[in-house]
């Protein structure tokens, strides 16, 4: 498994409260781009929408000896289990949460995404997060120094 990008937005913004491993349909030219890098999830967000998970407002970056251009930020379909499906939109649905991509990774020669469900952080817990972070690096340097 090769990561090629992670969402760093995400663990800050949100609290992961279940992962899934979708596949993602892309074009020939549009694979070639994510194998070289050239692909952002920043702001995106998952919709189900006619019983099928789309990935919105991703970045992928057109391949430049493709000969049929693509949009960059196009709806992409997510392929996962209708189980899984259901699950999710019953989720979103209800309890108010949303669907997050958190990273993007090769699996042997596939295309994978990794999509979390997640609950909103209100500012109180990001800035427990980050007092929780610094306080940490705190007692790291103190225990350098003292070694």
């Amino acid at each position: 498994m090769r990561v090629i990008t992670t969402n760093k937005k995400a663990n800050f913004e949100y609290f992961v409260l279940q992962k899934f491993t979708a596949g993602i349909v892309l074009m020939g030219g549009e694979v070639k781009s994510v194998r070289a890098g050239h692909i952002s999830i920043n702001d995106t967000y998952v919709i189900i929408k006619n019983g099928e998970a789309y990935i919105i407002n991703s970045y992928i970056k057109p391949y430049e000896c493709d000969r049929v251009p693509t949009e960059e930020r196009r709806p992409r379909k997510l392929l996962l289990n209708r189980s899984e499906i259901n699950f999710l939109s019953g989720k979103v649905e209800t309890k108010g949460l949303t669907i997050v991509p958190l990273k993007v990774y090769f699996d042997k020669q596939l295309v994978k995404v990794e999509i979390a469900l997640c609950r909103g952080k209100q500012l109180f817990d990001k800035r427990n997060v980050v007092k929780e972070r610094d306080v940490r690096r705190n007692i790291e340097r103190e225990l350098r120094e003292n070694s």
